[in-house]
């Protein structure tokens, strides 16, 4: 487990990690399943409740507690007692961060038992890392500190996600899940799962059509689309996509809608900044693998199209339009917006941008 303060690729890597000893039927003696995104502890713990007892045996051996209902005296009892026909008993403690005294489990986590493997799942936050309970999981178990994702982490994750079913993503459908999806990656994995039972056999490569026969997201009117015509200056293009946001408000709205904006035009600025610097100090504009990294894209496809737009635009009126995006994010939150709805909102920001 990395150090310091965890990373969203830190909790993919651990995960994987520990999918791969439960596959190879290497246990631990206590699973410490913790933090903010829920999907990877909501995997793990399904994969060892199937995986360490046949089916027979979890019917004597296997046992769940919520932590609302239970206390951590009632879980160390449970742990203490001795499998009946077997050789280990499966414990799991669902919504620990909701247990009484939860700190009391180091009783048992600072010497387990050996015939009981212990899965507590604690979510919303992390558990206090210095104390007795925490430091009993680590020196005898496995800990997962699940980390949510930043929206830039989300599509790297997502690609490898859908390679692993043996198929792969066309970029516009990429940029439509994570535009409509955000980063609940509970959210993705499940809109996926019907995905994927839907898609005719043999099928290999998901495109655009998919996701709006699917998922039911438009892969005409959607924020890729817009964030195109705008940056291409398609004027037209964009007041349409606009007006079908208007009359769809709960589908589109204006803050998911303004973020994406904001992240093509941050490109831009970055791209137009860098080349001004390779000008000024006259030294080569950085290789693609390099603006991949600062950029923090994975398709090379993406960076050709950022590096066409960038140069439509320069950097006084790039910077002109984030400031256009900071004040529109202020009034999708309500601040200054003088009840405009968010269609109304969108359409001036669009006109304001595109009469810079």
């Amino acid at each position: 487990m990395a150090k310091g303060t965890l990373k969203f690729k830190d909790s993919v890597a651990d995960y994987d990690r520990i999918m791969a000893d439960i596959e190879a039927r290497r246990f631990a003696g206590i699973y410490l399943l913790m933090g903010e995104e829920s999907y990877f502890i909501d995997a793990v713990a399904e994969r060892l409740a199937a995986s360490i007892l046949d089916e027979a045996a979890r019917a004597f051996n296997q046992i769940t507690v919520y932590g609302r209902d239970s206390d951590a005296g009632q879980v160390v009892n449970l742990c203490r007692q001795m499998p009946m026909m077997g050789q280990y008993q499966v414990v799991i403690v669902k919504e620990a961060q909701q247990l009484k005294g939860l700190d009391k489990l180091s009783l048992y986590t600072q010497k387990p038992a050996p015939t009981t493997i212990l899965v507590i799942c604690h979510k919303e936050k992390n558990v206090d890392k210095r104390s007795a309970f925490y430091k009993g999981c680590a020196a005898h178990g496995v800990v997962l500190e699940s980390v949510r994702p930043r929206d830039y982490e989300i599509a790297a994750w997502l690609q490898q996600f859908i390679r692993r079913r043996g198929l792969e993503i066309d970029t516009k459908a990429l940029s439509m899940l994570t535009d409509h999806l955000g980063t609940d990656i509970s959210k993705i994995a499940n809109e996926l799962q019907k995905l994927t039972v839907s898609l005719p056999e043999g099928t290999r490569r998901i495109t655009d059509r998919d996701i709006e026969a699917n998922i039911g997201i438009s892969k005409d009117f959607n924020n890729f689309e817009l964030c195109k015509a705008v940056v291409t200056r398609d004027m037209e293009r964009a007041l349409m996509i606009a007006d079908h946001f208007a009359r769809n408000p709960k589908e589109n709205p204006l803050l998911v809608t303004v973020m994406a904006l904001f992240n093509q035009f941050r490109d831009l600025f970055v791209v137009n900044y860098l080349r001004w610097l390779a000008r000024r100090r006259n030294h080569p504009f950085p290789p693609d693998q390099e603006l991949m990294r600062i950029l923090r894209k994975s398709n090379t496809f993406i960076l050709g199209e950022i590096k066409q737009n960038a140069s439509l635009w320069d950097n006084r009126k790039v910077f002109q339009v984030l400031g256009l995006l900071r004040e529109y994010d202020a009034k999708s939150k309500g601040m200054g917006s003088g009840g405009a709805s968010d269609g109304e909102l969108l359409r001036e920001l669009l006109l304001k941008i595109f009469l810079l």
